[in-house]
C-alpha cells in the first residue's frame, strides 16, 4: 500500500503527518508513506530526520500576507496542481492524506480529479482557508473539536482528535536529564514558542527573571528559543545565573515533554493534543494572529477545565509570567489536579482512528 501524506509548513500541521505515518507503518511495515510539502516548510529538514521520503511542489500561503505575496501564491497554485499531478501520476497512491497548510491543497485536489480517495485532517477549532476548500473535495474529514463539524459535510466528518506521534507518550525523563545535561533534583520548566520560537515568550521569559531571584537555586529551564533569539535568550541565562538548556531548535520532544514538571507554549491544537495525552500543567500563551484566534479558543477550553493557565500575549509580562511560576512551584496540589484535569481531554488514541478511517475509505474505493 502507498500512502501521500502532503501538508506542513509548521510543526502544527506537520506532526499530525508524522503520527499518521507511524500508526500506518505499525499496522504494515511494507506500507510505503510519502510526504509531500514544500522546500522551504519545517518538513524538508523534518522529514529526511524520521527517515520517510519526501516530494516538494511549488506552493505558498495565501492568509496574512501582502497583496503582491496573495498574487504570487495564487500563480504558484497553477504550478503546485501541476507537480501534485506528476507526483501522483509517479506515486499512484492508494489514498492521499492532507494535514493541512496550503502545501496540502493541490495533492489533495488532484487526488480527487483522478478519483483517488482522499482524507484531510483538521486540528483547531476554527479550520484553516486550505481545509475549508478542501473539506468540499475530501472523502472523508478528522476532526479535533466538536466546535469544527459546521464547517464540513456532516455526513463525511468525524470527531477523531488530533493524532500525536506515540514516541512523545513513551519519552524517558532519565534520557531527558543527559540529552539536556539537566540536573536531577531541580523543578524543570519547559519553554517553546512553537516551531520557529515566540519572541514575545522569549522576552516575557527574559524579563521574569528579574522578579524571582529567590528560585534561582530551585528550578532550571530547558528553552528553545527559535534561531532569531537564541544568542540574545542563552546569554540573559548567563546574566541572571539561573541554570537550563538553551537550543534553538529541540528534536527530542518526547524527553522535553518527560522532564518537565511545567511546560510554558503558544495554544496550537498539536501542543495541546501532545501536553493533554500526557498530562502536563501547562502556562499557554496564545498566538495573538492565528486564524480566527482559534489558539485563544484552544486554551480557552483548558483554561475552563481548570487544566491550564493562560496569558494572552498583549498581556504577557515578566511579572505575570513570574507570579504564574511562582504558583505552580510552590503548589504541588494545584499541579496534581492540572494534570489530571488535562488527561481528561487528551485523545492518545486520535491516530487510530484516523488510520481506522483511511483504510474505509481504500476499501470502498
Amino acid at each position: 500500500m502507498r500512502v501521500i501524506i502532503a501538508g506542513g509548513g509548521t510543526g502544527g500541521h506537520l506532526f499530525p503527518g508524522l503520527a499518521i505515518a507511524e500508526e500506518l507503518k505499525r499496522r504494515d511495515e511494507k506500507t510505503e508513506v510519502i510526504f509531500v510539502g514544500t522546500e522551504h516548510g519545517i518538513e524538508a529538514r523534518i522529514i529526511p530526520r524520521e527517515g520517510y521520503p519526501i516530494k516538494f511542489l511549488r506552493a505558498e500561503g495565501l492568509v496574512g500576507v501582502s497583496i503582491l505575496r496573495k498574487l504570487r501564491a495564487v500563480l504558484k497554485m497553477f504550478f503546485s496542481i501541476a507537480d501534485s499531478y506528476s507526483i501522483i501520476r509517479a506515486v499512484r497512491p492508494d489514498i492521499v492524506i492532507g494535514v493541512g497548510g496550503y502545501a496540502s491543497v493541490g495533492p489533495v485536489f488532484t487526488a480527487f480529479l483522478a478519483s483517488a480517495p482522499t482524507m484531510i485532517v483538521e486540528q483547531n477549532s476554527v479550520p484553516g482557508l486550505a481545509n475549508k476548500v478542501l473539506g468540499k473535495f475530501a472523502g472523508a474529514v478528522g476532526v479535533t473539536y466538536q466546535e469544527s463539524i459546521p464547517f464540513f459535510p456532516n455526513a463525511k466528518t468525524f470527531l477523531t482528535g488530533n493524532p500525536i506521534r506515540m514516541r512523545i507518550i513513551k519519552g524517558s525523563k532519565d534520557a531527558a536529564y543527559n540529552i539536556f545535561s539537566l540536573e536531577r533534583d531541580k523543578f524543570t520548566i519547559f519553554i517553546f514558542g512553537g516551531s520557529s520560537g515566540a519572541k514575545s515568550i522569549n522576552r516575557a521569559m527574559v524579563d521574569a527573571f528579574n522578579h524571582m531571584p529567590d528560585l534561582k537555586e530551585n528550578v532550571q529551564f530547558l528553552h528553545q528559543t527559535g534561531e532569531r533569539d537564541y544568542e540574545y535568550v542563552r546569554e540573559s541565562y548567563r546574566k541572571w545565573g539561573f541554570k537550563g538548556t538553551v537550543a534553538p531548535f529541540i528534536y527530542q520532544m518526547a524527553e522535553a515533554y518527560a522532564v518537565a514538571d511545567v511546560v510554558i507554549s503558544r495554544a496550537g491544537a498539536t501542543t495541546l493534543a501532545e501536553l493533554t495525552a500526557i498530562g502536563k500543567p501547562a502556562i499557554l500563551i496564545p498566538y495573538p494572529y492565528a486564524a480566527g484566534h482559534h489558539q485563544e479558543l484552544n486554551a480557552g477550553k483548558l483554561l475552563e477545565m481548570k487544566a491550564a493557565r493562560m496569558i494572552l500575549d498583549h498581556e504577557l509580562r515578566g511579572d505575570i509570567l513570574a507570579e504564574n511560576i511562582r504558583e505552580l512551584y510552590a503548589n504541588e496540589e494545584l499541579r496534581s489536579e492540572m494534570e489530571k484535569q488535562s488527561r481528561t481531554v487528551g485523545r492518545p488514541d486520535a491516530a487510530q482512528r484516523i488510520v481506522d478511517i483511511a483504510m474505509s475509505l481504500i476499501k470502498n474505493r
